[in-house]
């Protein structure tokens, strides 16, 4: 039952337990003891309230403040991996550059920045260049770099990852712009990699950029489409231009040590001669000595003996002989080749040396004594 049905009463009226039967329900006070109790959790209870809700709002305050403090600690742990490195600021102002750990920093008071130091990072770029002997070429590349110094990373340029893509466009085209077409495409490719390494790295250093270029890979050079096939003649010329060299070189390979071979042998061949020439001119000289140590003491004799061996010397290597006599009109032919050629046709032996060299001896011993005869008649 209702506490309004009728025949129900007073006593169900709840509103009758605080105050008399006069009226409805008093809204203001009720509003006014929820506003007490809201001014007693935070402290600001009426002299209604005693000291116990004192008590309870400031232990609520402390611990509230207990754990806004620990949330703000904690939110300034951090740990930095062994790759990393961070860089602290405080109010915006450079303090510290932390390594690899487990770091704390006061949160909204410092600021931090992680950069890997570690890894090597790319940037690859490629465009249409103007070479020195006014070519245009087409050289794609790529720059692999690292951060060797954080601080300046994070702190001197705004931008540094795109102040390094402008760099290295402009040292590529300094160099590029420095060189010929042949030496971008073939042949120097690889200096123009080292020369661009350099300028870029200088730049760099000059910006302030902490950025350590590692290594500049230049890819595959290209003329235009336009004097593509002139090009590829021209490769073709050089290729033919390299076997020519290469094959000449070949040849010299093989020839100059067969040269060098034969000069060896001639040299080798003069020594030996001139050794011989050395050896008989001595024994010639010490022949003569002894000779001439043999003519002193008798000189008739080695004088015949010396005219003797000449005349055999002579006579042996002739096929023909002619004599003359002194005081004679008479001049006498033997035709030592004709008389050996007769024997042997008449089935005798070939004359030797010997033979004819006593052929020729009796032949002047008869002449002799015709000579001393006709000259013995004369007398008489």
């Amino acid at each position: 039952m209702v506490w309004n049905e009728p025949g129900g009463g007073d006593n169900k009226d709840p509103w009758n337990n605080n105050r008399g039967n006069d009226g409805p329900p008093d809204l203001d006070e009720a509003f006014k003891k929820l506003q007490d109790k809201l001014n007693g959790l935070f402290g600001g209870g009426s002299g209604s309230g005693g000291s116990g809700s004192g008590e309870i709002s400031g232990s609520l305050i402390v611990l509230i403040i207990g754990i806004i403090a620990i949330i703000w600690a904690a939110m300034g742990i951090y740990q930095v991996d062994e790759k990393d490195r961070a860089v602290v600021l405080r109010f915006g102002k450079y303090m510290d550059t932390l390594g690899p750990g487990l770091h704390w920093n006061p949160p909204l008071i410092d600021s931090k920045t992680i950069v890997n130091i570690t890894e090597e990072r790319q940037y690859p770029s490629r465009g249409l260049m103007l070479t020195e002997d006014e070519n245009i070429v087409e050289l794609p590349l790529t720059v692999q770099y690292n951060i060797a110094d954080p601080k300046a990373f994070v702190l001197n340029v705004k931008n540094p990852e795109l102040s390094l893509q402008q760099a290295s466009d402009s040292a590529l085209r300094h160099v590029v712009g420095s060189s010929k077409l042949d030496e971008v495409v073939s042949i120097g490719r690889e200096q123009i990699g080292v020369d661009v390494q350099l300028r870029l790295q200088e730049y760099l250093d000059n910006y302030g950029t902490g950025i350590q270029v590692v290594k500049i890979n230049i890819q595959e050079a290209k003329p235009p489409t336009e004097v593509k096939d002139a090009y590829d003649d021209v490769i073709k010329a050089r290729e033919d231009q390299e076997r020519l060299v290469n094959e000449a070189q070949a040849y010299a390979n093989g020839i100059i040590p067969e040269s060098r071979g034969k000069a060896q042998r001639i040299i080798e061949e003069a020594n030996g001669y001139k050794a011989k020439v050395i050896v008989e001119a001595k024994g010639e000289a010490t022949r003569f000595e002894n000779l001439l140590a043999e003519y002193k003491k008798a000189p008739e004799v080695t004088r015949e003996r010396l005219y003797l061996d000449a005349v055999q010397d002579v006579m042996s290597k002739s096929s023909k002989v002619l004599v003359d006599i002194e005081g004679g009109n008479n001049m006498m032919y033997l035709p030592l080749d004709k008389l050996s050629q007769q024997r042997s046709d008449f089935g005798g032996n070939a004359m030797s040396n010997a033979s004819i060299s006593d052929i020729a001896d009796e032949v002047i011993k008869k002449l002799r004594r015709e000579q001393t005869s006709s000259r013995g008649r004369e007398t008489r």
